[in-house]
C-alpha cells in the first residue's frame, strides 16, 4: 500500500537529506515532534522504502581529484532478456551506477577508477560480455553537480 507523506514526513526527509547524522534529538526539535517518535517515522520511511539507504560524502562533495569517471553506453542484444549482463555488472568494484534507458541505448553505465588505464579495462571487460552488443564510452572532464 503507498502510504502518503504528511508535512511532518516531508521536514523529516528534507532534514535527512542535508544532515543524515542529525541525532534524533535534534531532529525532533526542528521537525516539533518527540525522540520516539522521530525514531518510529524514519524506521517507517526505511520500511516503505522512502529512505533507501545513507552514504558518506568526503570532503566538499566532490569526488576526489584523482577519481576518473566515464560513462559507458551499453547496447545489448536483446533489451527484454538482458538480465545477464546486469547481473555482471553489479560484479565489476568500479561500476557506480547502471540505469536502463528508453530509446537509443540499453544501460548507462559510470564507472569511476583511480586511473584512465583501468577505465579501459573495465570497457574491455564490460564489451566482451555475453549479450553486449556494443558500448560508447565518454570520460567526464569536470562534474559540476553532485548530490
Amino acid at each position: 500500500m503507498k502510504r502518503i507523506l504528511d508535512r511532518a514526513d516531508e521536514r523529516i526527509l528534507a532534514e535527512l537529506t542535508r544532515n543524515a547524522r542529525i541525532p534524533h534529538a535534534e531532529l525532533a526539535a526542528k521537525v516539533n515532534l518527540s525522540r520516539n517518535a522521530i525514531r518510529q517515522r524514519i524506521d517507517r520511511l526505511e520500511r516503505d522504502g522512502l529512505i533507501q539507504g545513507y552514504t558518506i560524502v568526503a570532503g566538499d562533495g566532490r569526488p576526489a581529484a584523482s577519481t576518473i569517471a566515464a560513462m559507458m553506453f551499453v547496447y545489448r542484444h536483446d533489451r527484454m532478456r538482458g538480465g545477464d549482463v546486469i547481473h555482471a555488472l553489479r560484479r565489476i568494484r568500479e561500476v557506480v551506477s547502471c540505469d536502463v534507458m528508453s530509446g537509443e541505448f540499453d544501460l548507462v553505465v559510470r564507472v569511476e577508477a583511480s586511473e584512465a588505464d583501468r577505465i579501459r579495462q573495465v570497457w574491455q571487460e564490460i564489451s566482451a560480455l555475453p549479450g553486449v552488443r556494443d558500448t560508447l564510452t565518454a570520460f567526464a572532464l569536470s562534474s559540476m553537480i553532485q548530490r
